[in-house]
């Protein structure tokens, strides 16, 4: 079981991952558990805000990829994808994170 967490999205860009005082990373979506999703990289991606108001996502070149909306074809790396209320961000093992 894992109890629903809620994120704004605001600033210049939303780093999501999972937190590292030895290698000094403090992401503003910290997924560090419990439960601890073994599969989310310390920095896994990014939310980047777009000049239309909207969120683009980024994989940062994670180790497990990360999926906008189908589970199955993760987005290129680095390359910006835009996403909207609704969209669903699958990273990791087993997290889902959405947009709204």
């Amino acid at each position: 079981f894992c109890p629903e967490r809620q994120f704004p999205l605001r600033g210049s860009q939303v780093l999501v991952g999972r937190r590292s005082r030895s290698r000094g990373i403090h992401p503003d979506i910290d997924l560090t558990g419990p439960p601890e999703d073994p599969g989310i990289s310390h920095a896994h991606a990014l939310f980047l805000p777009q000049a239309d108001g909207g969120w683009a996502v980024v994989d940062l070149g994670s180790a497990n990829g990360t999926y906008v909306n189908d589970p199955t074809k993760a987005i290129p790396v680095r390359a910006p994808i835009a996403v909207r209320p609704g969209d669903r961000i699958y990273a990791g093992a087993w997290t889902v994170l959405t947009v709204t």
